[in-house]
């Protein structure tokens, strides 16, 4: 798929599909594991659709309304997104040590290994999809989903294994051990990929907080800049940004000496283009705006990344 709706779109109707499927089985199987995948799944859909809707909203001009764009939208989803898995992940995880310290649970293993081939075949399908999007669409809402299929694929084969030993164990006659296998299922799975939701959350409360950006992203914009300002003599140049959603905004502060030959604002507009053309070599989308001053204070009032010229 190659638009970011259409890809949004169609990992819902996988969430939804996989979530009534989950809730179906867990009622002819008993099985918390199920459960908790079917909640997730469900869960999953109801942000998927204010997922789409923000998507198309991320790609609006900015207006009076919001001067700065809707890209925080973006990141505001992600951090709801990894605070939902999250909250499903310790529900999950409290109920199946109840459950430990009670006896275990009772499954009919049958039905709970014909959906847990069924959401691992799904799951891995869109997981798939949404990798082969990426290819052409640069969101963060689609790789957030990615990460989101990556792990679901991998709990659900994960329930498909247990269930597997669940048949095996009936058959050997194992029946003592038979009812902690799916409580302790639940628990290494959510031990596994609780990793997941609270790096996704970190990143989203980071971007909704003006976190600078990770070096892989800041340091080629750095270099960048100074590459555009190569043949400008300047006495110091500060760079601030920050990147919320798929937005990423540069400020530039240039501290000209003050019998600089640049008197003029077309000049020095012909060199804010240059820094823009060189920034977006770079990244895009990005909103970059440059500051010529001959007071350093305006330069620094508190803080900005200082960019060094190679001499």
């Amino acid at each position: 798929m190659k638009t970011e709706s259409r890809t949004l779109a169609f990992s819902a109707f996988m969430a939804l599909l996989i979530g009534c499927a989950g809730i179906a089985a867990t009622l002819a199987s008993n099985s918390q594991a199920i459960l908790l995948d079917g909640l997730f799944n469900l869960i999953y859909f109801g942000v998927a659709l204010v997922t789409i809707k923000v998507s198309r909203l991320a790609s609006r001009p900015d207006s009076e309304a919001y001067p700065f764009g809707y890209s925080y939208f973006e990141s505001l989803v992600n951090l709801c997104k990894g605070l939902l898995i999250f909250g499903v992940s310790i529900f999950a995880l409290v109920d199946a040590i109840a459950a430990l310290l009670t006896g275990g649970r009772d499954i009919a293993a049958g039905v709970a290994v014909i959906y847990a081939l069924f959401a691992t075949v799904a799951c891995s399908l869109t997981a798939w999809v949404m990798h082969r999007s990426l290819r052409f669409v640069k969101s963060p809402l689609v790789e957030a989903d990615k990460s989101n299929w990556v792990v679901n694929s991998v709990i659900s084969a994960s329930v498909l294994t247990a269930f597997c030993l669940v048949l095996l164990f009936d058959t050997f006659g194992w029946h003592t051990v038979l009812p902690y296998v799916d409580p302790l299922l639940v628990i290494g799975v959510v031990l596994l990929c609780m990793g997941v939701p609270v790096r996704m959350a970190t990143q989203a409360l980071h971007e909704l907080l003006n976190k600078t950006p990770p070096s892989a992203l800041t340091g080629p914009i750095h270099h960048a800049i100074e590459q555009a300002l190569a043949d400008v003599e300047t006495e110091e140049v500060r760079v601030r940004m920050v990147r919320p959603g798929r937005m990423l905004y540069v400020i530039v502060h240039v501290v000209l000496p003050s019998n600089t030959s640049l008197n003029s604002v077309v000049g020095l507009d012909a060199l804010r283009t240059q820094l823009d053309q060189h920034i977006r070599q770079c990244y895009s989308p990005v909103v970059c705006d440059v500051v010529f001053t001959a007071d350093k204070r305006w330069a620094a009032p508190s803080c900005g990344e200082l960019v060094e010229k190679q001499r």
